[in-house]
């Protein structure tokens, strides 16, 4: 079995859409880019875990084009005073990639995690509904 390049695969999923990211390892150059917004019609379903595998589906044959096989996987949230939860299309996205035929190689959590920087809205009681 031939051996072809690894990659790094950057996952950005919140709430309102999921955002797949194909580098090499050193992430200089990028391999794809896709959305889960870009595969649907109406705006609402970018978020989907259906919109996330038909770009995971999409990303994987650009990237056996560019003659990459395998990758590490980082899935990031909003993060920092956002939400610190992935959205509902990461984990579709990952099965997806796993069954077009891409090598998983390691699967990390990137969010960051805010460190007494900035104030959360909201004020001193917090949201009032």
């Amino acid at each position: 079995m031939e051996r072809g390049k690894a990659g790094v695969i950057h996952i950005y999923s919140t709430m309102n859409n999921t955002i797949i990211h194909v580098t090499d390892i050193s992430n200089a150059h990028t391999f794809a880019i896709r959305s889960g917004g870009s595969q649907v019609k109406a705006d609402r379903l970018g978020s989907s875990p259906r919109a996330a595998m038909d770009a995971a589906k999409r990303i994987a044959e650009d990237m056996f084009a560019k003659g990459v096989s395998a990758a590490h996987v980082k899935i990031r949230a909003a993060g920092g005073i956002g939400s610190k939860t992935t959205g509902p299309g990461a984990r579709s996205a990952v099965k997806a990639l796993e069954r077009a035929g891409v090598r998983i190689l390691s699967v990390e959590n990137v969010t960051p995690v805010p460190h007494d920087g900035c104030k959360r809205k909201g004020g001193r009681k917090g949201r009032r509904m």
